[in-house]
């Protein structure tokens, strides 16, 4: 008993519950076969009606959500908003399983944006329940059992499908029995008593001069957390290239009004101030414009592959594509850890090297005409998009302490979803232009090969800047040998 106690006062215990979570509300066995379900008996929609009147639903109201559920899964203290995500789960996945018209469905997809915008709590919580120490093996262990979650359902479905073991519909009861679990494990999480940024704890003074924390050590507080990581990154980013050539280490902030208002005008500050560095700027803009293509390119390429081949008349492995490029794209991140490439000289020349073999990949799928060359190109495109972000977030974690690199963070995919949500209304919507899928794949292909022509000048720029700048002490001290030379040669 002793053990138990240990463990549920330690930091493994809302690690563990939280990695339940995580697994739970991931196996969603029929995620990939969601417009082959909507578009066959049980539903009876149309591709149309799927691609221009309900998916775009799901952008306009994460667009809407996204910064109030910011704001109040901080000010809350998470747990309040990972329950509620949780039950929006719950009430999207009813709402797919019962419901079949057209309003109804739109009204499922503006659930669904509320369910992505309150994941930032699932991400968030764990920082504010578990020691500085233990952070990161805690943040290991979340990400890979979502990873896990991911695969499991993705494999789980194809093999129910494929060997036709449970129809679409029971595949989705499955789903929503899982849900309640998640849902159940989200009333045990402990309660936080410190959150990023509304609720830091205060610091006392001692008469040693030396900064403590008044609930002891046993977990540090958000201010601490920032100053340990923003001391070491100012040396780290002139080894590894971080993210721009200033950094964004805390200045002494100035008086600033208290509560609430006082947390708004300290974002802000730290926004303006973040983005003010030149690299950590280049690294957001690849962020928030490639996130929008990669983002756009998940929502709609269910619909691609049931346009190139009908699930009437071929058996489909959207499941097993979906769970070969989630553990591919995860070798890939990984692998890129143990690189020594200075990314400060050379990582606009990669953004705009991989972003144009993304676009490459997008051209593969769209014209080549063949399911099986389709998913390859999927696979291809997500892999590189996975592999380009890890080192994006290295790269501008590397000068930013937690709590800046999460508002970073946060201002990136929202920059993202801004401008998804302008190419789904324009593009998408039946309200715009309402294009067919072919060429909005067209269009989202050029995009990323527009992307890949802008940061590859950039990075030749870059490149020559680097390899001038290096070259000009070696012809200073040429020209002072000469000039010495000279002046010997004179006397």
């Amino acid at each position: 008993m002793e053990c138990v106690k240990t463990w549920r006062t330690g930091w493994a215990y809302p690690t563990t519950l939280l990695c339940a979570y995580g697994f739970f509300t991931t196996v969603k066995p029929l995620e990939p076969f969601l417009t082959p379900y909507l578009t066959g008996p049980d539903k009876n929609l149309t591709i149309e009606q799927l691609t221009n009147q309900i998916y775009p639903v799901s952008t306009y109201s994460y667009l809407a959500v996204l910064v109030p559920v910011f704001l109040l899964t901080d000010w809350l203290r998470y747990k309040p908003v990972i329950v509620f995500h949780c039950s929006s789960l719950l009430v999207t996945t009813g709402m797919l399983l019962w419901l079949d018209s057209v309003p109804q469905m739109q009204a499922t997809q503006f659930f669904y944006g509320v369910v992505m915008a309150s994941e930032v709590a699932y991400y968030s919580y764990i920082y504010s329940v578990v020691d500085l120490r233990h952070y990161r093996k805690a943040t290991s262990y979340c990400r890979a059992t979502q990873l896990l979650g991911y695969t499991v359902g993705s494999v789980l479905g194809q093999l129910l499908v494929s060997f036709g073991l449970l129809s679409y519909h029971y595949i989705l009861v499955f789903t929503l029995v899982l849900i309640a679990l998640a849902w159940g494990v989200s009333w045990l999480l402990p309660m936080p008593q410190r959150s990023m940024f509304f609720h830091q704890r205060v610091k006392t003074q001692h008469r040693s001069g030396t900064e403590d924390e008044e609930d002891g050590n046993d977990q540090p507080g958000a201010a601490s957390r920032g100053r340990s990581l923003s001391s070491s990154s100012s040396t780290k980013s002139s080894v590894i290239g971080g993210a721009g050539t200033g950094t964004c280490a805390d200045p002494p902030p100035p008086a600033e009004p208290a509560g609430c208002v006082g947390v708004l005008v300290r974002l802000w500050r730290d926004f303006l101030q973040c983005y003010s560095t030149p690299g950590l700027l280049r690294w957001s803009l690849w962020w928030a414009l490639a996130t929008c293509g990669y983002n756009q390119i998940l929502n709609y390429v269910q619909v691609l592959w049931e346009h190139i081949e009908p699930s009437s008349n071929f058996t489909v492995y959207n499941g097993g594509v979906e769970a070969a490029s989630s553990l591919f794209g995860a070798t890939t991140a990984y692998a890129i850890g143990f690189t020594q490439v200075d990314w400060h000289q050379w990582g606009e020349l990669a953004l705009g090297s991989f972003s144009g073999m993304g676009g490459g990949a997008l051209y593969l799928m769209v014209f080549s005409g063949n399911i099986w060359a389709c998913y390859c190109g999927y696979v291809l495109f997500k892999c590189l998009y996975m592999l380009l972000i890890t080192i994006a977030m290295f790269q501008i974690a590397a000068d930013l302490s937690m709590e800046r690199y999460a508002l970073i963070f946060g201002a990136n995919n929202f920059g993202a979803l801004v401008l998804q949500t302008v190419i789904t209304a324009v593009v998408v919507d039946s309200g715009g232009l309402s294009l067919d899928i072919v060429t909005q794949f067209i269009i989202y292909g050029s995009y990323f090969c527009v992307i890949a022509l802008v940061f590859f000048v950039w990075g030749v720029y870059n490149a020559v800047s680097h390899k001038r700048h290096r070259d000009s002490p070696k012809q200073t001290e040429v020209t002072q040998a000469d000039l010495c030379s000279d002046v010997q040669h004179k006397f």
